[in-house]
């Protein structure tokens, strides 16, 4: 489905406070970008930006960046964030900024990032589209970039056949599978402090189960 351009999207991402500009000066630097000295856990495809507002809410411990590659998107996160700083809740710990994730390395130092969230990404079902899926062995090269020693990745989708390429692209790749599961909200351990997004919402709701993995390099 083509995604739907909203007239004044990019200028309200230009100009918005919650947006990072020109974010590959900020490489190596990324602790400066915050008013504390924190951890920093980035979502890649971030969508309407409900997931890592929840989490910065939940862990004020940890900075966090939300990518998002389209302006459109972005916008909703942004409405979103206005109408909590109206409210009085600002989150310091959160920024949004619209890149490509192809440009990772770009903008984030070796050993710059603590975790990795991909949270329900687009499955690019083509064969051929395969290097555009965010846990093909290519996108888990530029995460190496960026990782810290340690640092994880997590995954969660309710697409089995892009979960089961996922699992194999981690072992192809060379990275430590550390934790797996085929039906996450059955699963006590893995479910532990799990924040849902508004997909893994609807569609565990309609009965998809939800596959989830961490992995590290």
């Amino acid at each position: 489905m083509r995604l739907r351009n909203i007239p004044g999207a990019k200028d309200a991402v230009l100009e918005s406070p919650f947006t990072i500009q020109e974010p590959e000066a900020r490489k190596g630097v990324w602790a400066a970008a915050f008013p504390k000295k924190q951890p920093l856990h980035i979502e890649v495809g971030m969508g309407k930006g409900r997931f890592l507002m929840d989490m910065a809410r939940l862990h004020p411990e940890i900075n966090y960046v939300g990518i998002e590659m389209y302006d459109s998107v972005l916008l909703r996160a942004l409405q979103k964030r206005e109408e909590l700083a109206a409210a009085g809740e600002t989150l310091p710990n959160l920024y949004f900024m619209r890149m490509d994730a192809r440009n990772l390395p770009e903008v984030f130092d070796r050993g710059e990032v603590d975790r990795i969230y991909l949270n329900f990404s687009d499955p690019w079902p083509k064969a051929r589209h395969a290097k555009r899926r965010l846990t093909s062995r290519e996108f888990l090269e530029r995460y190496t970039k960026i990782l810290t020693e340690g640092g994880v990745v997590e995954f969660k989708t309710d697409n089995r056949d892009l979960f089961d390429f996922s699992l194999e692209e981690v072992k192809e790749a060379g990275w430590t599978l550390l934790a797996h599961t085929f039906d996450l909200h059955h699963d006590d351990a893995m479910m532990e402090g799990n924040v849902m997004t508004e997909y893994e919402e609807k569609f565990s709701s309609m009965g998809n189960p939800i596959c989830k993995l961490i992995c590290r390099p």
